[in-house]
């Protein structure tokens, strides 16, 4: 049973900083974590979820969207099957459920591209 568990969010001001992590587990014989990309999409109420930022499994070469370019980055360490995003100076519009995705069969920057989710963490950035 494949599962990804998200943790690491919460409140915090603007221009402040949190680091999110994603365990995986599960993942067996002929996909594993070592060869699978993994990513961060977020969902804010009454909004769709927003590709975030990907991981490749081959050279850990990183995706990131527009809105978070130059502020977050993403990262995994194979040895623990987990890959974590260290968010830096927050807005309040960073606020949203936060998910884990992988691994991914097809675009890093579409949903419907990961097989499987956490379920999620909730990050508050107030202003």
């Amino acid at each position: 049973q494949v599962q990804l568990v998200e943790s690491g969010g919460g409140l915090v001001q603007a221009g402040g900083s949190l680091r999110l992590s994603c365990a995986a587990s599960g993942l067996t014989s002929g996909r594993t974590f070592i060869n699978s990309a993994m990513a961060w999409f977020r969902q804010a109420p009454g909004k769709a979820r927003e590709f975030v930022a990907a991981i490749s499994w081959i050279g850990g070469r990183t995706y990131y969207g527009d809105s978070v370019k130059g502020r977050f980055s993403i990262s995994r360490d194979n040895a623990k099957n987990t890959v974590s995003l260290q968010m830096n100076s927050l807005k309040p519009e960073d606020t949203a459920l936060y998910y884990c995705g992988g691994p991914a069969r097809g675009s890093y920057y579409v949903e419907s591209s990961y097989e499987y989710w956490g379920q999620g963490t909730q990050v508050t950035v107030s202003s």
